[in-house]
């Protein structure tokens, strides 16, 4: 029986197509994929929800959103290192059922903290299930197909993100916001179960044995305690001990995390990467593209319901058009970079995306809104989902892997940080913690003040891909 199926596999991959494992093999990682996306933008639209449930503000809830990002950038590259080591097969299972088994926990939640910590405790399931799922497929497939599998996987995934918010809205609305949470168990099951009966183990035998635990740490303490200063400020005060402490222990942390990744022979994030100034310009214009991404989500999901009144479902709706802006987007860019300097498109997307949400702040009717929030997503996809193209061709290609690692962990860790921040401007902007969230005004503000982050963006990718400075060739990696 495994020659006849052997001898199948292989029929299908000279013949090109697709057998029966092969495509059981990528709907376990579609789905893995699918389901971390829904799950992470369908939460946007649960907040206000949410906060009424635990009689708490939108604002307040902020950590469901940056405490589960900071878990997934400091966790990712460590995940995808031990599946390396220890198997990519088990790794995505255990994924999986750390995923599966704190939705229940999620949806079990009697308070925004308990929701919070199993939050933040589920990134670490994401956190293994996000790199692994295309490392499965890679390395399942050794073929010309191996483009096209992959090309499925991340396919879903822009499904997964397209259908996140309107799925949070309807089940927000008409079922409950913990059978969002519960809605991951069985896609879970699913995919844990197609991963164990059709995709064999594999692991990288030249992989270090060293996991950079210490850095993930540090880096993570050292974020969580300026988010938590700069979340808890206005209420502590400004100058108060907590939050003096707060910053002095992330200040801290951030510079041991420096020290750890000089000394440890297989760092989280290789530092010497940034001596590179194209490499550092694009992957601080895409981390620029990424904030405005999760920004324009979280805001834009408080302004429709709790500023402009609309219900989950129909504030879901409208977000259909910013994700499938988005999506289709991303799934054109690879396509659009073979023609055009990848650096020039996420120029262009990031002019899109300020001028749009510039436009976003004051236009009213709603239809004209989805518009215009389809045209900021189409300019968000070209923004982030070229950024890991464009800085691969200004690294070694010995080092293009080490660059994947630090473009998506700083992508990620932005984001967190960056809706940290939002959130706490937001209340000063609007004068009270408990009507901020409402206080469309001072979200339009926030939009405004987000519009030039993409902008700054747009001028120093445009910068870098001038003709004078590829004649220069730009700063060299010396490490």
């Amino acid at each position: 029986m495994r020659h006849h199926v052997a001898d199948h596999a292989e029929e299908a991959a000279q013949g090109g197509t697709f057998s029966h494992r092969d495509r059981a093999v990528i709907c376990a990682a579609a789905l893995s994929m699918l389901i971390v996306q829904m799950d992470w933008f369908a939460l946007d639209l649960m907040l206000p929800v949410i906060a009424r449930d635990f009689h708490t503000t939108s604002t307040n809830l902020q950590w469901l959103v940056s405490g589960y990002m900071v878990a997934i950038g400091a966790l990712m590259i460590v995940g995808g290192r031990a599946a390396d080591l220890h198997g990519r097969r088990r790794a995505i299972v255990i994924g999986l059922m750390v995923f599966a088994g704190l939705s229940v926990v999620c949806s079990a939640a009697q308070n925004a903290p308990w929701l919070i910590a199993a939050r933040i405790v589920q990134g670490v399931g994401a956190a293994l299930i996000f790199p692994v799922s295309v490392a499965v497929v890679t390395s399942y497939f050794r073929d010309d197909r191996q483009g096209r599998a992959v090309s499925t996987v991340l396919a879903f995934s822009a499904v997964g993100t397209a259908l996140g918010p309107f799925v949070g809205g309807v089940f927000a609305e008409h079922v409950s916001w913990r059978a969002v949470f519960l809605l991951n168990v069985p896609v879970c099951l699913a995919a844990a179960l197609l991963v164990l009966r059709f995709v064999p183990e594999t692991r990288d035998e030249r992989a270090t044995r060293r996991l950079d635990l210490p850095g993930a740490a540090t880096v993570a303490l050292g974020l969580s305690c300026l988010m938590l200063a700069v979340d808890q400020g206005q209420g502590w005060g400004w100058a108060s001990a907590p939050t003096l402490a707060a910053v002095a222990v992330g200040i801290a942390s951030l510079v041991l995390f420096v020290v750890v990744e000089r000394r440890t022979p297989e760092p989280l994030i290789d530092l010497s990467l940034f001596r590179n100034v194209k490499f550092d310009v694009i992957t601080l214009a895409g981390s620029l593209s990424n904030v405005v991404y999760c920004l324009i989500a979280v805001l834009s999901a408080l302004y429709l319901q709790q500023a402009r009144g609309l219900s989950p479902f129909h504030a879901g709706v409208i977000f259909l058009a910013l994700s499938c802006g988005v999506g289709a987007a991303s799934y054109g860019a690879g396509r659009l970079a073979l023609r055009w300097r990848a650096e020039r498109l996420m120029a262009c997307g990031m002019l899109t995306s300020g001028a749009g949400l510039l436009v976003l702040t004051w236009v009213q009717p709603l239809g004209w809104y989805a518009v215009v929030f389809a045209v900021c997503g189409v300019g968000i996809g070209l923004g982030w989902a070229l950024t890991n193209v464009a800085t691969q061709a200004h690294v070694p290609a010995e080092r293009t892997g080490a660059a994947s690692g630090v473009v998506l962990t700083s992508l990620v860790l932005f984001g967190a940080v960056s809706v940290a921040v939002a959130a706490t401007v937001l209340e000063v902007i609007s004068g009270s913690p408990s009507t901020a969230a409402a206080d469309g005004p001072a979200i339009e503000s926030v939009l405004r003040g987000t519009s030039v982050l993409a902008f700054l963006g747009a001028f120093g990718l445009l910068a870098v891909s001038a003709p004078r400075l590829r004649a220069r060739g730009g700063a060299t990696l010396s490490g």
